[in-house]
């Protein structure tokens, strides 16, 4: 009984200290729109569709989950918290829905942004706000 109590007590505390963990990617303030219009964004103007777009720290790739909800996430791997992989996340080629870091083989899911290999973290979400107009915000 002893020994279980004292299992749980390490259980529980490995999993607070993980919670406590500050993110890698560091978090930047910024407030950006753009114009859904746009021929650079046309792929977004469909469910599954995804699109760069400049900012953030290495650029912000916009998913398109469905008709109301789009998601933004940060470039720079969690992975490569020195910002120091000459490349940002990339959608990987065989799989498009995966993201993928070719200086860490970190893959990532481009639908919620949780880690599938090689990485603990997730990544780094910024804001959107689309009211259904030509127009979404992407903000942090």
């Amino acid at each position: 009984m002893k020994i279980r109590i004292f299992l749980l007590i390490l259980v529980l505390a490995g999993v607070s200290c993980k919670k406590n963990r500050t993110h890698p990617v560091p978090s930047i303030a910024f407030d950006i729109t753009i114009d859904m219009t746009l021929p650079t964004y046309q792929d977004l103007n469909s469910v599954g569709g995804w699109a760069y777009v400049a900012g953030g720290i290495k650029g912000i790739l916009v998913y398109r989950q469905s008709t109301d909800v789009f998601v933004a996430w940060e470039r720079m791997s969690p992975e490569d918290p020195d910002n120091v992989c000459a490349t940002g996340l990339t959608p990987d080629s065989t799989n498009f829905l995966e993201l993928y870091d070719p200086c860490s083989n970190a893959r990532f899911s481009m639908y919620d942004g949780s880690p599938i290999a090689n990485s603990s973290w997730g990544l780094r979400k910024y804001q959107t706000l689309w009211g259904g107009s030509n127009t979404l915000r992407i903000y942090n």
